[in-house]
């Protein structure tokens, strides 16, 4: 009776074993299938404010590039933050801001759209440089 209850927990443990392995290649393949799905052309704009931009004109930059996201639905996604890398590196570019799309065509729409454009006007007093750098993730 001992062997047929060991035997039984061995098959059992077993069994799940092989349930958990078969789950967990699933779950791969499901995600390398989303991640091809969720290809996105990305696009970073890094900016170097002019030492005399005041807090309150680069807080109306930020604002209005944030914004740009619920005025040109060409966008798929947006984020930005602050320069705090420690390697000092920066180049004196403190903001980054990260646009997605979810083609070329987007990016092509979104270029030339008067809310862009508008916003584009608003940085020549306050922007020392900008560096704009474009990808497909992968």
């Amino acid at each position: 009776m001992k062997y047929y209850l060991l035997y039984f927990i061995a098959c059992f443990l077993l069994l799940i074993g092989c349930q958990q392995k078969t789950t967990s290649k699933v779950l791969s393949q499901t995600m390398d299938k989303t991640a091809v799905e969720k290809k996105q052309l990305r696009h970073i704009v890094l900016f170097k404010f002019k030492e005399d931009a005041t807090p309150d004109q680069i807080k109306h930059i930020e604002d209005s590039f944030a914004n740009l996201e619920y005025l040109i639905p060409e966008i798929s996604g947006f984020e930005w933050g602050l320069n705090n890398s420690p390697e000092s590196l920066h180049k004196g570019f403190s903001h980054a801001f990260f646009v997605s799309f979810n083609d070329e065509a987007a990016r092509e729409k979104y270029l030339p759209n008067p809310d862009h454009q508008a916003f584009v006007q608003l940085l020549g007093p306050v922007i020392e440089d900008v560096l704009v750098f474009d990808y497909w993730n992968k």
